[in-house]
């Protein structure tokens, strides 16, 4: 481990340094006496679950004497494990099942995460979560892929509100649910929203893998590409699972060609992002770091944006599930921002001269008259932010 880039961990919660501990070693006989004990076993378990830790977990756990181990935890991680075990086969059905029809229909699928993740970073598909199905197609096939998935009995969950079509580029992916069986899909145009630039669709095509873990073809990205878009996805949701985390521990313990991916990183004005993921993959997995890794982390940037990260292990941050608190909101919209480079941040900041679905309800008008909001956008957030100053 490289001592100039350790990170402050003393806030983080003992219980998930137990847990990064067991994970990450080889024998376990080798975590001290002083982690072993105070634990607060329910608040264990309750971290392992929300960092999406569990099937790693138990796997340790199953092999081992654990005795200082309450035999109630193995057991709550061993039913999550069998459950995620479940899930994930459906999963990989149902994946086979959409590749099949969206090929066949001229619609060239690349499946971003899921059971051909698992299988690709882990050897085994029950050895990570999976809630859903992403898949990344060409934006011109959007509509064809909704009827597509309406012919299967999914529905489009409808919450993108848009104006002027800002949706193409302020969103990246619809929802679609299929309530019979229970399982959600993400379609994206986009790896992520702007003001990201990105790889577009056919460049990723032409460097596609094609995984075998089921008997129809099912594609996905390039290892490089994968590097990039773990990056950026984990990034963007502040590491605030370590799952995502874990994810680029495993898959730079693969061979994979830094020289593109530095090109990758480059071009899409990601270095940073890329330093802040390796720096955490080191210090929390003890992820090796080799000359090719060091370019990276060069500079201070990496490192504070990795220390910022941390704030999400020391309290369990869950964005994915409304409301959050108003303080962890502005900590992640302040972070996200540091995450940007300059010229993203000029664009991020240009993007609210665009108007937003809120002004069309603020004062609605034709759709052939949308064009006036732009002009318009100032005056109405001023009489927003004036109506709000008296209710308040």
């Amino acid at each position: 481990m490289n001592k100039n880039l350790n990170l402050n961990l003393t806030k983080v919660p003992k219980e998930l340094k137990l847990i990064l501990e067991i994970v990450k070693t080889e024998n376990l006989s080798n975590i001290s006496i002083e982690l072993q004990y105070g634990i607060d076993w329910e608040l264990f378990v309750e971290l392992a679950i929300h960092h999406r830790l569990y099937p790693s977990l138990y796997l340790k756990l199953a092999n081992i004497d654990y005795n200082w181990i309450p035999g109630k935890t193995v057991e709550t991680l061993h039913n999550y494990y069998i459950k995620n075990t479940y899930k994930m086969l459906q999963l990989s059905g149902e994946m086979e099942q959409l590749s099949q029809l969206l090929l066949k229909n001229e619609v060239r699928p690349i499946f971003l995460k899921g059971p051909v993740l698992a299988a690709d970073l882990y050897g085994d598909i029950s050895m990570r979560t999976s809630g859903d199905l992403d898949i990344l197609i060409p934006m011109n096939d959007l509509q064809r892929t909704n009827d597509l998935l309406e012919s299967l009995g999914y529905k489009k969950d409808e919450y993108i509100q848009t104006v002027l079509n800002d949706w193409t580029w302020r969103h990246h992916h619809f929802t679609y649910y299929n309530s019979t069986k229970r399982i959600k899909v993400e379609i994206h145009w986009r790896l992520n929203p702007a003001p990201n630039k990105e790889p577009g669709f056919s460049e990723l095509w032409n460097r596609k893998r094609k995984s075998n873990i089921t008997f129809y073809p099912i594609y996905f990205l390039g290892k490089e590409d994968l590097f990039y878009f773990l990056v950026t996805h984990g990034a963007r949701h502040g590491w605030s699972r370590l799952r995502w985390l874990l994810d680029i521990h495993q898959i730079m313990k693969q061979e994979l060609d830094w020289d593109s991916i530095n090109k990758l990183l480059r071009k899409f004005q990601a270095t940073r992002i890329g330093g802040q993921s390796i720096i955490l993959s080191s210090q929390l997995f003890n992820t090796t770091l080799n000359k090719n890794k060091h370019i990276f982390i060069k500079g201070k940037v990496p490192h504070r944006l990795a220390q910022e990260a941390v704030f999400y292990l020391e309290n369990m941050v869950n964005l994915h599930t409304a409301p959050v608190s108003e303080h962890f909101a502005k900590y992640h919209s302040n972070h996200l921002f540091s995450l940007m480079s300059l010229s993203q941040k000029i664009i991020f900041l240009l993007s609210f001269l665009h108007p937003y679905y809120i002004d069309a309800e603020t004062f609605p008008l034709p759709k052939n008259l949308h064009f006036l909001y732009y002009p318009l956008r100032p005056i109405l957030w001023m009489w927003r932010r004036k109506k709000k100053q008296v209710l308040s």
